[in-house]
């Protein structure tokens, strides 16, 4: 009996050290849209609990992230391209990792409109403010098919892209850059797809970035949850059925909304954290213009990639 209760005990001691070691952390995510869940999927698959971490996803956009990672509000941010503009102006952040090569942006036309070269002398829509990502997307999207974007097209902005997607409907714009699943839902109406800019250009956009203080500090926990988004990275690669259910709690929509989410997004999720180094230089040249910065800005002052090459290396992978 003796031999029980010390067994007991033991287990108890073990259990409830283990629930101690889990570290608290917060992950700003700016949106509910299909390309930023790799975190929300990492929490919700258990990934997290797996690297040691009580993890809780904030919902936060923009300057609220920026000004919510330097005070320590969060540990982590998402959104690359939106803080490299700032780091290049000397906010102390750097990206540590990237999970998506670009997002799964569509850009999509009216079915009198055939062609990118359609598009001279019309409007195109974008769901977000110029100088954003949606925007040097499209921009950049336009310019593949020989467009000028400051002469040729018209570009008008919204805060949505759901509102984009309507006023496309309604005939307002000749074409939108939308993200699924209103893709999917201009098809059914018969618009036309005109670029994929995953299949045009590298635009890292969903990833890791940490304060340079913590990059000093706290190593061992970059890493670890580097390795949670690399497993849900390979989690949403491998298992189809299981992200689609993911995406019907995360985002509250259908099974037919979901598999469409997923379908035309899956091949834009690395299945290693890469931060590519063609992507980041376009992000950062797109951020010295914003920014109206001449120098020259090298990888390094944006990007500390030393951490994710080790995480790498335990999960036997091979750095690119």
């Amino acid at each position: 009996m003796k031999k029980i209760f010390v067994a007991v005990v033991t287990m108890l001691f073990f259990l409830c050290g283990s629930l101690r070691a889990a570290d608290k952390i917060r992950i700003g995510v700016p949106q509910q849209v299909v390309h930023w869940m790799v975190f929300p999927l990492a929490q919700k698959k258990g990934f997290f609990k797996e690297e040691g971490f009580d993890a809780e996803i904030v919902r936060i956009t923009g300057p609220s992230g920026r000004s919510a990672l330097v005070s320590g509000e969060i540990d982590y941010y998402t959104t690359i391209a939106f803080i490299i503009q700032s780091v290049i102006l000397g906010l102390p952040v750097k990206v540590v990792a990237a999970y998506v090569t670009c997002p799964p942006f569509v850009l999509m036309s009216r079915p009198e409109f055939k062609s990118a070269q359609d598009l001279k002398g019309k409007t195109v829509g974008v769901g977000a403010p110029p100088g954003s990502s949606p925007d040097v997307i499209a921009k950049l999207s336009l310019r593949h098919f020989g467009l000028n974007t400051d002469k040729d097209v018209k570009f008008v902005y919204l805060n949505s892209h759901e509102r984009t997607f309507l006023a496309l409907e309604q005939g307002l714009y000749a074409a939108g850059l939308i993200p699924p699943p209103f893709d999917f839902q201009g098809k059914k109406l018969g618009f036309n797809f005109l670029a994929r800019a995953d299949e045009l250009l590298t635009y890292p956009e969903d990833g890791l970035i940490a304060t340079v203080k913590k990059i000093k500090e706290k190593p061992d926990e970059i890493k670890r949850v580097i390795r949670a988004g690399i497993k849900a990275n390979r989690y949403i690669r491998a298992d189809r059925e299981g992200t689609i259910q993911f995406l019907m709690e995360w985002q509250k929509v259908n099974r037919e909304t979901a598999t469409a989410n997923y379908d035309s997004s899956a091949r834009v999720f690395n299945d290693d954290g890469s931060l590519p180094e063609s992507g980041l230089r376009l992000i950062i040249d797109e951020a010295k213009k914003t920014a109206k910065v001449e120098r020259e800005v090298s990888l390094n002052e944006v990007a500390d990639l030393s951490i994710l090459r080790q995480a790498q290396k335990e999960l036997g992978i091979k750095p690119r």
